[in-house]
């Protein structure tokens, strides 16, 4: 306590204190710099979301569950495809996209009593769309329009497996969005087994 009273009555002490604790808190602040454009932040997602080891264990436990019931290993949903014509810009702008259309015509249908944690994750998954809120995309939406029309149709196509599948590839969505919405991709992520 004594050398903390002799600390605060010297001004080089207070120049300590500010450069040891104060100057790193301000650096580190998710402040935007005056000036600063948020056109960028406003499809960007923070990190920490997707560091919840609880809510990924539960992504991943839920669609290996489903994943044992898809009997089709020959079509994928959620993959590199859903890039293709699709500028880097626009990559997080699309993965809300297949976010918002998996939690509503999949996890918020009928199958919410058929598979365990699915609720948590539909509830996971609606919290990153409402941060992405106001994503917006730049240039023409057609690509976009027509990789997601292309994830509804191959659904439909597969019929009772397709929701299934969709299930089955959660940790696929999960890993796909936070390598489009993270400015610090997950290295190696994108891999799975067919």
């Amino acid at each position: 306590m004594a050398s903390l009273q002799t600390l605060s009555k010297s001004f080089p002490g207070w120049v300590f204190f500010c450069c040891c604790f104060c100057l790193p808190l301000l650096l580190t602040s998710s402040l935007p710099l005056k000036g600063a454009s948020n056109a960028h932040h406003s499809c960007r997602l923070r990190k920490i979301n997707f560091q919840q080891l609880y809510i990924r264990n539960r992504t991943y436990t839920l669609a290996k569950t489903a994943s044992a019931s898809d009997k089709d290993t020959d079509n994928r949903l959620i993959g590199q495809q859903l890039f293709v014509n699709i500028r880097e810009n626009n990559r997080c702008y699309l993965m809300k996209r297949v976010v918002e259309f998996i939690v509503k015509d999949v996890l918020l249908t009928e199958v919410k009593n058929q598979y365990p944690y699915v609720e948590e994750v539909a509830q996971f998954f609606a919290s990153l769309t409402s941060e992405l809120s106001s994503c917006k995309f730049s240039g023409k939406s057609e690509h976009i329009e027509k990789n997601l029309e292309h994830i509804k149709n191959k659904m439909e196509q597969l019929g009772e497996n397709g929701k299934t599948k969709a299930i089955g590839e959660l940790d696929l969505l999960f890993d796909y969005t936070e390598n489009a919405c993270t400015d610090a991709p997950k290295k190696g992520g994108n891999k799975k087994k067919n």
